[in-house]
C-alpha cells in the first residue's frame, strides 16, 4: 500500500502507522536497529578490555561514521537512479555478513583492536549506503500530509531501538559473552530482509531521461552548492555535532574508568538515551509550538553541554542514568528539527542526494569530532576534556543561533509549466552543452524590482541544473534585457523542465508582471557545434 489514504491531513502523529507498508517498515527497521545498537555496545565494550586508550575507543567510534562521511554522497545518488527496494535487501545481507563475522571471531577470541576498527568500518560503509535509501523511500509510503508525522516516527522508532538495543546488548554480552550478542544482530537483519521482499513496490515505467550515476552526480553537487537554504542547515548541523560528539566518543570510558561501572551499565546508560529520546520526541511538537526550530536547537545545545559537565564531576551511576536520559531528549530534538528542516527544502527529485549531504555534514562532524576530543582526552583527561566541550559547545550554539533555520514552507511540487522547446529536428539526449537565451523587455523604473527577482531565478536556474548564468543588457536599447543560462546536455535541460517548481514559477510570474509588450519573453535554445577537422 503505497501514497493511499488520500490527501487528508493528518489526525495525529501517528497517522502513518496506518498504512500497512510504512508500519511493516517501521517494525521491522525498529527491530533491525535494535540489533544494530546491540552489536554497537559489544563493539565498544570490547575495544575497552583490547585496550583502555582513550584514542583507540574514539577510533571505533570514528571508524562506525566516517564511511558515511565519505560515501554519504554517492549512495544518495544510488537511491535517486536504483530500486531502492533492491538495493536496500542487498545492504541488508552485506550488514548481516559483518556482523557474522565479528559474531565467529569473537567466538573464536580472534578480535583484536585492528579486526574490530576494520569490520566496524565495514558496517559503516553498509550503513552509510542504507541511510539515505532508507529516508528517500518515505515519501512513497505515506501521502505528503503526512511525511513530517513519519520522518519523526522515524526518529522515534531509531530511539525506541536505541532505548532497547544498548540495554540488551550490555545484558546479553555481560551474560553470555559477545558472540551471542552479534549473532541476535545477525538475526535482526533477516527481519528487515523478509519485511522488504513482503514490500511490493509498483515498478517503475522506463523514462528516457534517466539520469545515469556521474551525470546524477553532478547534478546534486550542484543543487547543494546552489541551494541557500541547504547550506543554513548544514551550518548548523555541523556546529552542533562537532562539540556535541564529545560526549558519544568518551562515553564508553566515562562508564567504566569514571562511574565504574560494568558492560552491563553502559549498556543501560544508553538505553536510557534511548527512552530520553523517545520522552523527548513525545513533547516534541509542544515544545517546537513554544520555542521554534531555533529555540529548539539552542536548548538542546544547552541540554547537552549541561550532561557533559555532570558526568565530567563523576556523579553516582543512578544520577548518571537520570543525567543521560536528558541527553536523549536533547538529541532527539536537535536531529529531528535539522533533518526535518532538511527533508523540507529538498524537491523529490533531488531528496536522496540531498539528505546524502546533510549525512556527509553530520557524520563528517562526528568524525572528526570523536577523533579530535580522543586526541585532547589522551592529553587532559576525559573528565576535563568533557568541560571543554560543554563550554565549546554553548559558544558554537550561540553564534549559530545568529543565521536562523529555513522554515521549509514554500512549494516544491512540479509546476509543469515550461512549454515544450521548439525543435527543427530531434535532438539527441547526450548533445550539449546547452545556451538558453531568455529576452525580456523591462522599464528602466522597474529595472531594480526586476534584477532582484531575475537573481532569485538565478538560484532555481542553478539548482535544477544550470552550471553558469548571466544576465545582459543591449548596449543599444538598454531596455531589452537577455538572460542566459548554461545546461550540460540537452537531457538535463529537458529535465530541468520537470524540476521546476511551483515556488520557481512564483518568481517567474513576478518577473512577467514587469516584462513589457504584448508578447512573452522570448525563449531561444542554442547547442554547441563540434570544430570540423580537416
Amino acid at each position: 500500500m503505497t501514497r493511499n489514504g488520500g490527501s487528508a491531513p493528518a489526525t495525529s502523529g501517528f497517522a502513518p502507522l496506518r498504512h500497512a507498508t510504512f508500519a511493516v517498515l517501521w517494525m521491522a527497521t525498529v527491530l533491525g536497529n535494535t540489533g544494530s545498537f546491540m552489536r554497537d555496545v559489544a563493539s565498544s565494550w570490547l575495544v575497552t578490555d583490547l585496550s583502555g586508550s582513550p584514542a583507540a575507543v574514539a577510533l571505533v567510534q570514528a571508524a562506525g561514521t566516517l564511511p558515511v562521511f565519505l560515501l554519504a554522497i554517492p549512495a544518495g545518488v544510488l537511491s535517486d537512479i536504483l530500486d531502492r527496494r533492491r538495493f536496500l535487501i542487498a545492504l541488508q545481507l552485506v550488514l548481516a555478513s559483518v556482523s557474522a563475522t565479528l559474531m565467529v571471531l569473537s567466538h573464536n577470541d580472534l578480535l583484536s583492536v585492528g579486526s574490530l576498527v576494520g569490520l566496524t568500518f565495514l558496517g559503516g560503509i553498509g550503513a552509510a549506503l542504507v541511510g539515505p535509501t532508507w529516508q528517500s523511500i518515505v515519501p512513497e509510503l505515506v501521502p505528503k500530509s503526512e511525511l513530517k508525522s513519519a520522518v519523526a516516527l522515524n526518529s522515534l522508532g531509531i530511539n525506541i531501538a536505541r532505548s532497547i538495543g544498548p540495554a540488551a546488548g550490555g545484558l546479553l554480552l555481560a551474560a553470555f559473552g559477545a558472540a551471542l550478542t552479534y549473532g541476535a544482530d545477525v538475526l535482526s537483519y533477516l527481519v528487515v530482509i523478509g519485511a522488504l521482499l513482503w514490500w511490493k513496490r509498483p515498478p517503475h515505467a522506463d523514462d528516457a531521461l534517466s539520469e545515469q550515476f556521474l551525470g546524477a552526480f553532478r547534478a546534486g553537487l550542484r543543487y547543494a552548492r546552489a541551494s541557500r537554504p541547504l547550506h543554513v542547515v548544514l551550518w548548523r548541523a555541523a556546529m552542533f555535532f562537532a562539540f556535541s560528539s564529545a560526549v558519544w566518543a568518551l562515553l564508553p570510558l566515562v562508564a567504566r574508568n569514571v562511574l565504574g561501572g560494568d558492560a552491563g551499565f553502559y549498556g543501560i546508560l544508553l538505553g536510557a538515551v534511548g527512552a530520553g529520546a523517545i520522552l523527548g520526541a513525545l513533547l516534541l511538537p509542544r515544545l517546537r509550538a513554544l520555542a521554534g526550530q531555533d529555540g529548539l536547537l539552542l536548548g538542546a545545545a544547552g541540554v547537552t553541554a549541561l550532561v557533559m559537565v555532570a558526568l565530567a564531576l563523576g556523579p553516582p551511576q543512578w544520577a548518571a542514568v537520570v543525567i543521560l536520559l536528558l541527553l536523549g531528549a536533547a538529541w532527539i530534538v536537535a536531529l529531528t528539527t535539522l533533518n526535518g528542516a532538511a527533508q523540507a527544502i529538498l524537491p523529490n527529485w533531488v531528496r536522496g542526494r540531498g539528505l546524502a549531504v546533510y549525512l556527509t555534514v553530520f557524520n563528517g562532524a562526528m568524525t572528526a569530532g570523536s577523533l579530535g576530543w580522543g586526541a585532547v582526552a589522551e592529553v587532559l583527561g576525559v573528565q576535563p576534556t568533557l568541560a571543554v566541550g560543554a563550554a565549546c559547545l554553548v559558544a558554537a550554539a550561540l553564534v549559530a543561533h545568529r543565521t536562523p533555520i529555513p522554515a521549509g514552507d514554500s512549494d516544491l511540487t512540479p509546476s509543469s509549466h515550461w512549454p515544450e522547446p521548439i525543435l527543427a529536428e530531434p535532438v539527441p539526449h547526450d548533445r550539449g552543452p546547452v545556451m538558453v537565451l531568455i529576452e525580456y523587455r523591462v522599464d528602466p523604473a522597474s529595472r531594480p524590482a526586476f534584477l532582484r527577482a531575475i537573481h532569485r531565478l538565478a538560484e532555481e536556474r542553478r539548482r535544477d541544473g544550470a552550471y553558469g548564468w548571466g544576465i545582459t543588457e543591449d548596449t543599444a536599447d538598454p531596455a531589452r534585457l537577455v538572460e542566459w543560462f548554461m545546461v550540460e546536455s540537452w537531457a538535463e535541460h529537458l529535465r530541468q523542465h520537470r524540476r521546476v517548481s511551483r515556488a520557481d514559477a512564483d518568481i517567474q510570474q513576478e518577473m512577467l508582471a514587469l516584462h513589457q509588450g504584448p508578447e512573452p519573453p522570448v525563449v531561444r535554445h542554442f547547442l554547441a557545434i563540434r570544430p570540423v577537422r580537416g
